[in-house]
């Protein structure tokens, strides 16, 4: 039985089913086999499912592998009530309601829009060659005047009336600025999958016309072929009244997904999707595959902003594939990593007449070519060229092919397309997130028009002196003989040791030390803090404002060591205001979540002079909530779950849920993986140095064109995160009296009377985790288990210096990339 050609489960009678077992004990989970069975059985496919359960069709997927983790929490629950409803419908045999006849087109685009199978008796057809002209589909234009003045408001025609939208000629009730289109919202996404995304405002093409079924030798019938939808049936001939609705409009679908993984294999080819679905391909070159993607594919992905812009397919080459198109298996110039100009594909595609950007063919190239009005674009990875980086996604580009397009396709999902290293994603999400551009309206014309968008970055902004790295043209400009180091906005994470004559015989007394590492650490930093968007502006004896960012001399040597002053800082702490952790010994550049924290602490400094930015926002904001969601749900997917909403998160299952998170899916674990690393990276690309033995010292580098090249946002998320551990270990020391032996980045080691996180975290006398210090959670800023080793190993460290908040956790953090 097969999501398509099963009869129904009545939903009424379903949830007459769920209401009654509401009132009786929550069943145990069958086996993931009995999962499938009893879910076919109602006549669901998993996306049916999972609209009824609210959660995503890969969640369903999971829940239902031969190794799937245990769903947990309220879904969890209903998940097993409904599989018990399924079991009580199929025992008393209740009469399904069958589907009603689909209408002809919809029939014939089942294939195209179900996710699994083709129904029984559908005819495969041969795919056109790719240098057939691309079919036409016109929608018929509508029949009366429609009353319109609300840009974000559909009209529904009267009960019974129906039009062919202009997207996919499905029948709509519904019309938007005058043509008919489909009603998106997420319970009709549920439903039934959304019409197909446009190009420039036109419908797409529509596939092939049916023809007879493949011969025996042709491609197997898992091999997925081109489609056609039937004619559209007559319009309506008289206007009729309307009734007004507001939704988001329906153009933000790609029925085939974001991305395909090719591969090939005795001679052909195949494109594997992210839903398990296979698509025959029969390009031959470079350009004919682009050809094929654009022409005979839903292959991209919407615009995650509505000011914003959809992303390009990306075509992913295996090995195999890469070998098909006539590419090395590996870059001779690796330092430059792209093909030379005279290699054949790069011949291949100009003469062609289609182009590769400036920088060239390389792991991850884009082919375009252009066209009036626009250009028509594909993205492309080629694996065997390190495009996924070995130290991020480990051994994922050695899968299968449909492994491989599920966990990018995952990645897709959550956070962005790739379409780059890691750090390059997370410089993309943050632009798709906020765009520069947006539409307005001229005043004086009447038209619309490309505008700036508020909150957003408008382009490339020269730094303050103090805030480039030393190869920066400005630096070697304004200090040809070196700049002082006084003279440098020096803002980056801890890594400090406490000396060793400074660890107290309590703490040597101890048996264990324990190690707590702050959970995505820089992107908890960038929550609601406060960036420039425009440029710098000098100022002298400026009031210091914690909410304007900007570089700021200040002298804060002073703080902390006469004992006079209030709230002196214990040396047993590293210093908060140099990522050393000792002590200023003079005046310097700070940036302002630093000079904030000097306040906070009792000590109102003033600065001397300063480069501030007025124009300034929360631009970081929507990129660490994205960001925040997929990491969450990644976790949720290992089995690791937060506190629910006003409850207690329970400790000690954390902990365990911890211990074993990285022996689940392994697609997960490298998924995981490649979120945390999109959250460090991003910051780190905020000041891309020159790579390269070309750089001329002095000179300009690429990145500097970038309006993402911004040193003084990395500076105060550093200097965020920075000050939050801080903060959190002054108050671990007033709840414990614990004071930290080692720090490096996002992780600390304490003393402990025992090996568990538990024994040296604070907690109120209800049980309740004590605020404002560490906090065991998924949450970014929450804290978990790094390792725990022996005081004896400690010790034997630290006298020698050795900071061992980077072994703790049984390897090296560093060269980790933890």
């Amino acid at each position: 039985m097969t999501d398509t050609d099963s009869a129904v489960a009545d939903s009424a009678v379903i949830d007459a089913l769920m209401l009654e077992l509401s009132a009786e004990p929550i069943p145990a989970l069958p086996a993931p086999a009995e999962r499938v069975r009893l879910r076919e059985a109602l006549g669901w496919g998993k996306q049916q499912l999972a609209a009824y359960l609210a959660v995503k069709r890969e969640t369903i997927w999971a829940w239902e592998k031969p190794d799937a983790p245990t769903p947990r929490g309220a879904k969890g629950q209903k998940y097993a009530r409904l599989l018990e409803a399924a079991r009580r419908y199929a025992e008393r045999a209740v009469p399904v309601s069958t589907p009603p006849a689909p209408d002809p087109i919809v029939e014939d685009l089942l294939p195209v829009l179900s996710p699994d199978a083709p129904p029984e008796g559908f005819t495969l057809a041969e795919p056109p060659e790719l240098d057939d002209p691309p079919p036409t589909f016109t929608a018929a234009p509508p029949t009366g005047p429609v009353p319109f003045d609300d840009p974000d408001g559909y009209v529904m025609l009267p009960e019974g009336g129906t039009r062919r939208c202009v997207r996919c000629g499905r029948p709509t009730t519904f019309l938007f600025n005058g043509e008919p289109r489909h009603l998106y919202t997420a319970a009709s996404a549920a439903v039934a999958p959304p019409c197909w995304q446009s190009v420039a405002s036109t419908p797409p093409p529509a596939p092939a016309a049916a023809a007879p079924a493949p011969a025996a030798d042709a491609a197997p019938a898992s091999v997925e072929q081109s489609r056609t939808p039937a004619p559209a049936a007559a319009e309506p001939t008289a206007p009729a009244p309307v009734r007004r609705v507001h939704a988001r409009i329906c153009d933000d679908t790609f029925t085939d997904g974001p991305l395909a993984v090719l591969e090939a294999a005795d001679g052909q080819l195949a494109a594997h999707l992210i839903d398990g679905r296979t698509l025959e391909c029969r390009a031959k070159t470079i350009t004919a595959l682009a050809a094929w993607t654009l022409d005979k594919t839903r292959i991209g992905t919407p615009k995650l902003h509505r000011h914003g812009f959809d992303t390009d397919p990306l075509i992913v080459l295996t090995a195999g594939a890469a070998e098909y198109f006539g590419l090395p298996a590996e870059l001779d110039d690796q330092e430059e990593l792209r093909l030379d100009k005279s290699h054949k594909v790069v011949k291949q595609i100009t003469k062609a007449g289609w182009e590769v950007p400036y920088w060239g063919f390389g792991p991850w190239p884009r082919v375009f070519q252009r066209v009036e009005g626009g250009r028509r674009s594909v993205q492309f990875a080629v694996l065997p060229w390190n495009a996924l980086e070995r130290r991020v996604w480990e051994k994922t580009a050695k899968l299968p092919g449909a492994e491989i397009a599920r966990v990018l396709g995952l990645y897709a999902q959550r956070v962005i397309t790739p379409r780059g290293t890691v750090g390059v994603n997370s410089l993309e999400l943050m632009t798709a997130l906020r765009n520069p551009t947006r539409a307005v309206k001229n005043e004086d014309t009447g038209e619309w028009e490309s505008g700036p968008n508020p909150g957003s970055l408008q382009g490339p902004v020269d730094p303050a002196p103090p805030e480039p790295p030393e190869e920066h043209p400005l630096v070697h400009q304004l200090y040809p003989n070196g700049r002082p180091e006084s003279e440098t906005l020096d803002e980056e994470a801890c890594q400090w040791v406490r000396p060793f004559d400074l660890v107290t015989a309590e703490e040597r007394a101890m048996p264990m030390v324990v190690g707590l590492d702050l959970i995505t650490a820089f992107l908890a930093a960038a929550n609601n803090i406060r960036v420039g968007l425009g440029p710098a502006v000098y100022v002298e004896n400026y009031r210091f404002d914690k909410e304007m960012p900007g570089s700021w001399w200040v002298d804060l040597s002073h703080i902390g060591v006469d004992e006079r002053q209030p709230n002196p800082l214990d040396e047993r702490l590293p210093n908060p205001f140099t990522p050393s952790g000792k002590r200023p010994t003079g005046p310097g550049w700070y940036a302002t979540p630093t000079v904030a924290y000097a306040h906070e602490l009792g000590f109102p400094v003033q600065p001397l002079k300063a480069y501030i930015r007025p124009d300034n926002g929360l631009y970081l904001t929507p990129w660490y909530e994205h960001l925040r969601d997929a990491y969450m749900a990644t976790m949720a997917d290992l089995g690791v779950h937060g506190a629910p909403k006003g409850q207690i998160l329970d400790e000690r299952s954390f902990l365990e849920a911890m211990g074993r998170h990285k022996d689940g899916d392994p697609l997960l674990v490298a998924l995981l993986a490649a979120i945390k690393a999109t959250a460090k990276s991003g910051v780190g690309k905020l000041r891309e140095r020159p790579q390269g033995s070309s750089y001329v010292e002095g000179e300009p580098w690429a990145a500097l064109k970038r309006a993402l090249w911004r040193p003084d946002i990395r500076a105060a998320v550093l200097s965020r995160a920075r000050i939050n551990m801080h903060r959190k270990m002054v108050k671990m020391a007033q709840y414990t009296g614990l004071y930290p032996l080692a720090v490096l980045t996002d992780c600390v080691v304490y003393a402990s009377p025992g090996p568990s996180p538990l024994d040296i975290l604070p907690h109120t006398a209800d049980g309740k985790p004590a605020k404002s210090t560490f906090q065991l959670g998924p949450n970014p800023g929450f804290v978990k288990h790094q390792g725990t080793e022996t005081m004896a190993w400690a010790l034997e460290q630290l006298k020698e210096g050795t900071n061992i908040a980077n072994y703790i956790g049984g390897g090296n953090s560093v060269l980790d990339g933890e």
